[in-house]
């Protein structure tokens, strides 16, 4: 959760950072902020399933951090922070769903 928090802190940093005058960044805020919302409440809910899923959430956190990393020097370090916020947040999901894996019994077939 803290690889969210701090995705999340860096986001709004970001979206403060930007020219689109005070609507211009809400709306930027707005949609870097949408993709962790959607599967907050199952993840408050430890459920398997939407950690699963929510790793697909990351993914443009992750794309939008290199872009910004690679086209945009003015928000470099802004977007490095995305950027490694957002592949701590995969690996926590990943590592969550490893570590909470369902033991298969051993097939005792003849």
């Amino acid at each position: 959760m803290l690889a969210c928090g701090v995705l999340l802190a860096s986001c709004v940093l970001y979206a403060t950072l930007g020219s689109g005058g005070w609507p211009g960044n809400l709306l930027l805020a707005a949609g870097l902020l949408l993709p962790l919302a959607l599967p907050a409440p199952g993840i408050a809910r430890y459920r398997r399933r939407t950690y699963a899923w929510a790793t697909l959430c990351v993914t443009p956190y992750f794309i939008y951090g290199t872009t910004e990393a690679v086209a945009n020097p003015q928000v470099r370090v802004a977007a490095g922070a995305i950027l490694i916020t957002s592949l701590a947040l995969f690996v926590a999901l990943v590592a969550y769903l490893r570590l909470t894996r369902p033991s298969r019994a051993v097939d005792q077939g003849s």
